[in-house]
């Protein structure tokens, strides 16, 4: 498997609508192997950081069965408006998308929807910002960005679910830990804080000088 620091603003497959993605360039993460990697998952365009591919079919398929199983461990970082009441807590909310919107899909909270569930814990606030550690418990579309909404402290540069915009979407895949091996300890990775949430988080208390981290990180894409 490779796992790579995923810009914000690109997609990571081609859409509906065109445009540049990731996989056009995994071509070049061959490694000496005859094919391209592929994806192990998925993250939003607008979504930084740690993303897994996995380098050939028989990775891809034991990838995909630890993600199925719910075995790989996600902590992200978002700059929310506003903060939680409690802080930390668990948000068990079903999602399903909804479609019958003008303006395009989203995802909503709905009890016929799929199970979602997403731990939080508050790691620094100041103002009317809080930063939050998300740990997400299931995968289901959108899932933080609607969770977070739903605490009352959506995602800043996320209009779609009532956060502030005219700033880039502030949400990172921090770091991910993935048991690829029975006998091994975990592989963990995490992904440096991106360009445009840099500012926002120190003034919340994040140190980068010393990396002080929420997610457990142990090595670096």
């Amino acid at each position: 498997m490779l796992v790579i620091d995923k810009p914000a603003g690109i997609a990571v497959h081609a859409g509906p609508g065109g445009g540049p993605h990731l996989e056009n360039w995994f071509p070049l993460l061959r490694f000496g192997l005859p094919r391209p990697p592929g994806l192990a998952h998925r993250l939003d365009r607008d979504t930084s950081g740690c993303l897994v591919l996995g380098r050939h079919p028989k990775g891809l398929r034991r990838l995909g069965a630890l993600f199925a199983e719910g075995k790989i461990e996600k902590v992200y970082w978002a700059i929310v408006q506003g903060a939680p009441s409690e802080v930390e807590g668990t948000i068990d909310a079903p999602l399903r998308k909804d479609t019958v919107r003008r303006t395009g899909w989203r995802m909503e909270i709905n009890p016929q929807g799929q199970r979602a569930v997403t731990e939080y814990r508050v790691l620094g606030s100041a103002g009317d910002r809080a930063w939050l550690e998300l740990r997400p418990k299931t995968g289901r579309t959108h899932q933080i960005r609607v969770h977070c909404a739903a605490l009352g402290c959506p995602v800043v540069g996320d209009p779609t679910y009532g956060g502030p915009a005219g700033v880039p979407l502030h949400l990172h895949s921090r770091a991910i830990s993935i048991p690829l091996y029975p006998a091994r300890p975990a592989i963990q990775v995490s992904a440096p804080v991106p360009a445009h949430m840099l500012a926002a988080l120190t003034r919340l208390g994040y140190d980068p000088a010393g990396e002080t981290s929420g997610g457990g990180d142990d090595h670096r894409t």
